[in-house]
Parts: C-alpha cells; structure tokens; sequence
C-alpha cells in the first residue's frame, strides 16, 4: 500500500512493482491530474529516472540544460555552475520539466507497471501486527498489507499513524512562481540577486518557462489570489537587467503560486513494524537546491532495491534508512544554510555551498 501519488509515491509503486509487490496506490486528491508550475530534474533525479527507462520521456517533455547562472545585484553574470552530467557527455546534466507534464510520466509508468492507482482515498488507521499492516482507509474498507509505504507529503498523516515524529519549520521566505513565455535566452537557469529578495526563470519546454521569486523576510500568510500576479511584478522590478523583461510577463500571467519555504528531515528511525515514509514526509529541503524531486525518485528505486536484498521487511526498511538518511540530511541541512545565506544577501558564499551540493548529490545513492 502506497500512500500518496505525487513523485516519490508513484515513482515507489513503479519500483516496487517492477520488483514484484502487488501494489495498491490510495491518493487523497479525486481527481488524476496534479497541479503546479515546473520543477527541476537534477542529474541524479534523471539517473535515477533512466533506471526505471524513464529519462528519456522526461528529457522529450521538457528542457535540458547543464548550466545555472548567477548574476549579481548589478544585473552582470558573476558565477556559472557547469552541473555534473551523469546521462553521459552529450545528453543534459538535468531537464525542466512541467509539474503535470512530469506527472504523466510517472503515473503511466506505475499503471504499465501494475501498480493500481485509486483516488479520493487515503489511510484513516494503521494497525501493526507481526508480519503485516491492517490499513483502515477514509472510505471505511480495510486491507492487510506487508507493508506501507507513506508518500504523502510535508504534512504526512502516515508519519503521524506510525509514531514517528517531526515539525516542520517555516524559515521567513515565501516562494513564488509564474508560467511565462520562454525568453530565447534562457537556456539554462538563471538566478539573479537582489537587494532583498532573489529571483530566477527555470525553462520548462520550448515555449515555456517559470519565474521564481524568493521572498525574505515575511510572515507566513496567505494573500487573494487575484493580487498575485500584480504583487509578484512589482517585487521584480527592482530588479536590474533582464528580469525588467519577465516583469511585464508576470504581470500578464493569469495563475501565480504563493509557498511557504518549511523544512524538515527525520532523525532516527524512517520506519516503524512495516511502514515506513518517503520522499517530502520523511525529508522536505528548500527549493535552493532544485533537488527534492531527486530525492524522493531516489527514495523508491532504494526502497526496493534494500527490500528485494534482505529475507524480512523489517531488515529491508532498517538498511533503506541506514542508505538514505545520511544523504538526505545533508541535503537538507544544506538547502537551508543557502537560504540563510540568501536572506542575509552573502551570495557570495551561497554559490560555493550549491556547487559542492551538487557534487555531493552526483555520487551514487
């Protein structure tokens, strides 16, 4: 039992089910499509992708790219990241990639699979036995299942049902991001520094990108939707350089995303009897690093491959933490000293961090 249909959800029931588990996924949204802008597909994300054949359909979907700019409070470029290309020499280091677009993907991989996706479900109780999980869910039915997998996000009611504790922290940065017409010059990430904030454009296809802007220094709250777009353009045009471009762009765009930047990661154990969490509700890092997504396909490719190795379910989730947890810590512990560093405006010593970051994240999982 799969809980949770996002990235590492059914990225998990494609592993697992390629492994030989009979898999039930249950996602609490009724409906299939997912929302949301775009995300980032680092390196490992798309060697973990190629495992499950998986890569190339997300390198057709979006933009491959192999570089991130930094440009300074001046509006002039001041640092470039060639990331690691771990495809090989002449395929992209990563790929942007619509969040629907990205979900397609996965979700036809989990069905080709096996996997058995329902939605408007998901877990009211767990009741631990021996060998096996009594999973009541939110329609009243039961199951009895060898284990469960929770997948369900920052906010995870399965973390909760297993005892296994953990408090985000919000970190006085909201994040924001608009759909806009791809500039012919953003090849690649670019992320520029501010005075107080910082702001980006990730492509997403030949035709598309998204800006994101970085908001320091505000309280956690929720303002009307009809206010974004204009709000957003004018966080932007301070500004200087080409992001005077995206703001008449932003102030067209007719949907903006509004987030709070929340972290956690779990210490000690990621798993109780036979349950256990991944992905975003056993380790959430700030946008800064681009690399949640990796993580969590990460997370369901170890999963079943530490599970297929050892005789007991129990002795397979021990040694999937005893791999995952260190890595995911550090990745974690990293994107918030970059977020530190942004809102106190030490660029300088942010790109460093987000170079040996990705180094870090190039060696194998």
């Amino acid at each position: 039992m799969v809980v949770g249909a996002g990235v590492a959800g059914l990225a998990a029931a494609t592993a697992l089910a390629r492994a030989g588990w009979r898999v039930e996924v249950v996602e609490v949204n009724p409906a299939r499509e997912t929302t949301g802008w775009g995300l980032s597909l680092t390196g490992p994300a798309l060697r973990a992708l190629a495992e499950l054949d998986l890569a190339d359909a997300c390198l057709a979907e979006g933009h491959g790219m192999s570089v991130i700019t930094h440009v300074d409070v001046r509006g002039e470029p001041t640092d470039r990241v060639e990331l690691p290309r771990l495809l090989g020499a002449r395929r992209p280091a990563m790929v942007g990639i619509a969040r629907p677009a990205l979900h397609r993907v996965l979700y036809a991989a989990a069905e080709r699979s096996g996997a058995l996706v329902r939605h408007g479900l998901t877990v009211a109780a767990l009741e631990q036995g021996t060998a096996s999980v009594r999973v009541r869910l939110s329609d009243a039915t039961e199951r009895q299942a060898t284990l469960v997998v929770g997948a369900d996000g920052l906010r995870s009611s399965v973390r909760g049902l297993l005892g296994l504790r953990s408090s985000p922290g919000y970190h006085g940065q909201m994040v924001w991001r608009a759909l806009v017409p791809r500039p012919s010059w953003a090849t690649g990430i670019h992320q520029f520094a501010g005075t107080v904030d910082t702001a980006g454009l990730v492509p997403l296809s030949a035709s598309q990108a998204y800006v994101f802007l970085t908001e320091n220094g505000v309280a956690h709250d929720v303002l009307p939707e009809a206010e974004l777009a204009r709000r957003l353009a004018r966080l932007l045009e301070p500004f200087p350089g080409r992001v005077r471009e995206l703001v008449p762009l932003v102030a067209a765009c007719r949907a903006v995303v509004r987030r709070p930047v929340r972290t956690h990661v779990l210490r000690g154990a990621w798993s109780r009897g036979s349950g256990v969490v991944i992905g975003d509700a056993a380790h959430a890092p700030a946008p800064q690093m681009a690399s949640g997504a990796a993580l969590a396909i990460e997370d369901g490719l170890v999963l079943a491959r530490e599970l297929d190795r050892h005789e007991s379910v129990g002795a397979g989730l021990a040694a999937f933490t005893s791999r995952r947890a260190q890595r995911c810590r550090t990745l974690v512990e990293t994107s918030m000293a970059i977020a530190d560093l942004e809102r106190a405006q030490r660029h300088d010593e942010a790109y460093p961090l987000v170079k040996a970051c990705h180094r870090l994240m190039a060696e194998p999982a």
